[in-house]
């Protein structure tokens, strides 16, 4: 379809006069409306205004000037339908080929400290929206551009002909309508923070755009992408910055996010080493060295190939200690000029920075068939003052150091989960399996000598004694869980038999 006849009215005046200027030259008659209007007339460019061709002027503060029968009916007819041609004929009303808008800066309004109600519904779009989705439903006839990227290639492509192609005309209107959603979709739900709604809203909007494709997924015969959430410019692993290292994968990624929530769990300087989601080590200390020594020397088999995290920036020493080991992907705050030159060295190797802030707010979603599960993030935690110790003997000041970092490991490990920890690291894991004892028992092997003298925890209460019995058995003194079992008179009697302290944390913390 040529273009001889354009609408331009954009919030985003980006590159518009030039683009208008080249439409211009290709002989494209230009109509436009308010402060879109006022700048291309500076620029020279001819226009005709809005209220010339519909007959009536903007009012209502500019609330309506384009929802108006000579501006619709010139969108939205079927130029091969004879009814409408002659429907055109009859009211005079002259075709649009090309709609070039973008809406009122919605986003932007409410993203300032402190803005009004008033001020925010102000900024809420009705005659750009109706326009785009007027263009885009229409797109077999009309030209629908939201975006300022776009220009050059629409420019292009109408440069020996002034034609688009309906290949081009159909990926315009797609993007419109994703332009009109992602817009409704932020009303909506600012609207509901408004009426008190919070989180679970009746309905739910998210927006996200593509980060890149993926080679594959979670196996190689799977395909794949990363999005990431529009607009979020907060913490996260989806924000961080890659400094080196080649293209980061679908389990990558989700090994990443494990690494990051756990270290990020610390004030301290914390150090962990992911493999499928679990913590292989993890490990705190004076100094970030000293927290990745510990983590690597928890389990120094599993580390291999791993994901790590930690919570400080990493310096030269500890790039030194990680230069020995292969590692798929590191994540930190920060890198000294020192540890680049130390892990560039590796080209493959993957390294992030990103910002270590615990998003307060943050939600977590999970996928099943045909729906969405959503709930509030494990962030709530309890502090030692929260704690209850039930048993006769209670925990040394050492004891309860351990069972602190317990507490914040077993959290990150996938249900059931049992962790022992010793000297300021994690000795022995047990992740998911399906009854408890079976993860103290894989935890035990792991630590072997180890857990004697060393602290447990647990992510859920125990429902019989027989886990008690085995932590006795590997020379557990310590133990930590939730507590909140019909039977925990059962495990605090195994516990004070075997002069274990036992403290009750009342939070529990399933990770499904």
């Amino acid at each position: 379809m040529k273009i001889q006849r354009a609408l331009i009215s954009v919030s985003d005046k980006t590159g518009v006069v030039d683009f208008a200027k080249t439409l211009n030259s290709y002989g494209v008659e230009i109509i436009s409306t308010g402060g879109t209007m006022k700048a291309l007339r500076e620029a020279g460019i001819p226009v005709t205004y809005v209220s010339e061709i519909t007959g009536f002027p903007e009012i209502m503060d500019g609330r309506v000037k384009t929802l108006n029968p000579y501006i619709h009916g010139g969108i939205l007819a079927v130029r091969d339908n004879q009814e409408h041609i002659k429907a055109m004929q009859e009211h005079n009303i002259r075709g649009i080929d090309l709609v070039v808008v973008n809406l009122y800066p919605f986003r932007q309004t409410i993203a300032k400290p402190g803005v009004a109600l008033e001020e925010a519904v102000e900024n809420i779009d009705i005659g750009g929206p109706a326009m785009i989705r007027a263009a885009a439903k229409n797109f077999a006839y009309v030209t629908v551009v939201v975006n300022p990227a776009r220009y050059d290639a629409v420019l292009a492509e109408m440069a020996q002909d002034g034609q688009i192609t309906d290949a081009t005309r159909m990926a315009l209107a797609r993007e419109a309508f994703d332009h009109t959603a992602e817009y409704d979709a932020c009303i909506t739900n600012y609207l509901a923070g408004q009426t008190g709604e919070g989180h679970f809203k009746n309905s739910l909007h998210m927006v996200y755009e593509k980060v890149q494709d993926l080679r594959y997924g979670e196996n190689p015969h799977q395909q794949a992408a990363f999005y990431r959430e529009k607009h979020y410019n907060g913490p996260g692993v989806a924000n961080a910055h890659q400094l080196h290292g080649k293209e980061l994968s679908f389990n990558n990624l989700v090994d990443v996010e494990a690494a990051y929530s756990l270290v990020n769990d610390f004030s301290e300087p914390a150090a962990a080493i992911i493999k499928h989601t679990n913590p292989c080590g993890t490990g705190i200390g004076e100094t970030i060295a000293d927290a990745y020594e510990k983590a690597y020397t928890a389990d120094p088999v599993s580390a291999y190939g791993g994901i790590i995290a930690l919570n400080r920036a990493v310096d030269g020493a500890v790039a030194e200690k990680m230069s020995s080991l292969f590692v798929e992907a590191v994540i930190a705050p920060a890198y000294s000029e020192e540890a680049l030159a130390i892990l560039t060295k590796k080209k493959n190797v993957r390294l992030l920075a990103a910002d270590f802030v615990v998003d307060q707010n943050a939600l977590d979603f999970k996928k099943i068939s045909g729906g969405l599960l959503v709930q509030q993030a494990d962030i709530n935690d309890a502090t030692r003052a929260d704690m209850k110790v039930v048993t006769t003997k209670t925990p040394t000041p050492a004891e309860w150091q351990q069972l602190l970092l317990a507490w914040k490991v077993v959290k990150h490990v996938k249900s059931n989960a049992i962790v022992v920890v010793a000297d300021n690291m994690t000795v022995g894991v047990g992740a998911g399996q399906m009854n408890r004892v079976g993860s103290a028992q894989i935890a035990f092997e792991q630590a072997g000598c180890k857990s004697v003298g060393a602290v447990l925890a647990s992510d859920a209460f125990f429902p019989f004694r027989d886990t008690v019995d085995a932590a006795a058995k590997a020379g557990i003194t310590a133990i930590i869980h939730p507590g909140g079992s019909i039977r925990d008179e059962e495990s605090i009697t195994a516990a004070n038999e075997h002069g274990i302290a036992m403290v009750f944390t009342g939070i529990r913390h399933f990770k499904h």
